[in-house]
């Protein structure tokens, strides 16, 4: 079977693509830029997993996100907010129906190569701030996708019920490189330590019990 993994180079997404490649013949990746203030960075560390795992990867831009979207999230917007990932301020830095809009392109993008399945890496953790992250947006567009592809092509969410730190041990057991992922919102070629995904990945470290191999400048 093959499997389209959408690669952000973030830690949730690298260990689904560890996951697809032991459990999959054929597996590519896919990332998308949307003018996110990290997308840059994100996208060095994407290539950098796919050389890992010696799997194909495609970029694909989505300008229009950046150029028509609010969020504080993209390079069009505000300062990204500091503090823990749940608070209220971090609302600001939604991208509106970004995953509906990822998934779909994906869903067209898997057809037209002919995979099987798509997986992505969203998490438990995601569903506080994030409505495209939670169960009852992914059950609908896994029968979409289904429904609206030749291939009834399968989109699989294997952490929607796990939190960052199980993600982790997942990721461990695995053995994969986590030392190549990257997180933080601000871009930096270092995490900043102070955003809410670099509090989030802090804490999903502590709360594993696990040695973080992330750098932060605080």
């Amino acid at each position: 079977m093959k499997a389209l993994v959408v690669l952000s180079g973030g830690l949730d997404s690298s260990v689904v693509l560890a996951q697809a490649v032991n459990n999959y013949d054929n597996v590519c990746c896919l990332s998308f830029w949307y003018g996110s203030k990290h997308n840059d960075r994100e996208w060095m560390s994407a290539q950098q997993l796919a050389e890992y795992y010696n799997v194909s990867i495609v970029r694909m831009r989505l300008d229009f996100i950046s150029d028509h979207f609010k969020s504080d999230l993209l390079l069009s917007g505000g300062d990204i907010p500091q503090g823990h990932y749940e608070d209220e301020s971090m609302k600001r830095t939604v991208v509106p129906f970004r995953n509906g809009i990822m998934l779909s392109i994906a869903a067209g993008y898997a057809e037209s190569i002919d995979a099987d399945c798509i997986l992505i890496g969203n998490h438990f953790g995601d569903h506080a701030i994030y409505p495209d992250c939670r169960i009852d947006f992914i059950n609908p567009m896994v029968e979409a996708i289904k429904k609206g592809t030749e291939k009834n092509i399968k989109l699989i969410s294997p952490f929607c019920h796990l939190n960052k730190a199980q993600i982790i041990h997942i990721g461990m057991s695995l053995a994969t490189p986590l030392h190549l992922t990257y997180s933080c919102y601000n871009g930096g070629h270092i995490h900043c330590g102070q955003c809410g995904t670099c509090f989030e990945r802090k804490a999903a470290f502590r709360f594993a019990d696990i040695e973080d191999p992330t750098n932060y400048i605080a």
